[in-house]
């Protein structure tokens, strides 16, 4: 299934702009845009609603005919275990997280002992934990700590994007994570040089003109075959005031349902 992400949502759910978009907001207008499937990515305001705020979210997303799934980074135990406490108030049948949180930076033996301790969790549950493909690790060492876990309810978020910054190709981290992949994220990104030609900006650009071979990715992992679901979201820079970043931002949205559902 294809869905949209709180990225889709990065600038208008910002300070910058003059009335913020909610998460209930941000699922009114993934209705509007005909998706089904919203994952509630890395959002800050999540950890400090209350409970009946994140009950009212959650009985919107039901009453709009939402499915969600969550995102957050780090893999501590109590911190998990709040997420899949969240999980069950959404119905959310995935957590995507990252190895490393704001403030924890495991080893991956460490890494590898937390997430023995949490998966007879999640597990239990029915809810799969999905690690995203980043630069501060490497790809086949994620794969790795998942084939070593050796549960089914845990796998790779993957987002070839995120890789070159440690100098791995996209390609290639799409075929080393593909047999594990139980969750995408889908954006396009680019290199531009920066003025006076001295060294390259890399950032979002609209799908379709970006250097991401999707079609590549989706003969690889197979993802709508496997029924994994695929999680539009953006690295959109700042266009120099929130009228046009808020514009381009939908635009690119728009433009990225498109070009993925051309693809079916």
């Amino acid at each position: 299934m294809i869905g949209l992400g709180t990225y889709a949502f990065f600038w208008q759910h910002s300070d910058r702009v003059d009335e913020p978009l909610s998460v209930i907001g941000a699922f009114e207008a993934t209705r509007a845009l005909d998706v089904e499937l919203f994952q509630i990515c890395d959002y800050a305001p999540l950890t400090g609603m209350t409970d009946r705020e994140i009950a009212d979210a959650a009985r919107a997303a039901r009453t709009l005919g939402l499915t969600i799934e969550l995102g957050t980074k780090g893999i501590e135990t109590a911190h998990l275990e709040r997420f899949l406490r969240i999980a069950d108030v959404f119905d959310a049948r995935l957590v995507r997280s990252m190895v490393f949180g704001p403030d924890s930076h495991p080893t991956l033996d460490d890494a590898d002992a937390l997430l023995r301790g949490i998966l007879p969790s999640f597990e239990a549950a029915g809810v799969t934990l999905a690690l995203e493909t980043y630069e501060l690790i490497a790809t086949t060492d994620l794969v790795r700590l998942v084939h070593e876990a050796d549960s089914p309810n845990l796998g790779i978020c993957l987002d070839p994007a995120n890789v070159v910054a440690r100098l791995e190709s996209p390609r290639t981290c799409v075929e080393e994570a593909a047999e594990v992949v139980v969750n995408v994220h889908a954006k396009d990104f680019a290199f531009a040089r920066q003025p006076g030609w001295v060294g390259f900006t890399y950032s979002g650009a609209r799908m379709g003109d970006g250097l991401h071979d999707y079609h590549h990715l989706l003969d690889t992992v197979r993802p709508r075959e496997r029924g994994v679901n695929e999680i539009v979201e953006h690295w959109l820079p700042w266009q120099g005031d929130p009228e046009t970043t808020v514009r381009t931002e939908r635009d690119w949205t728009s433009a990225t349902l498109n070009h993925l559902r051309s693809l079916e």
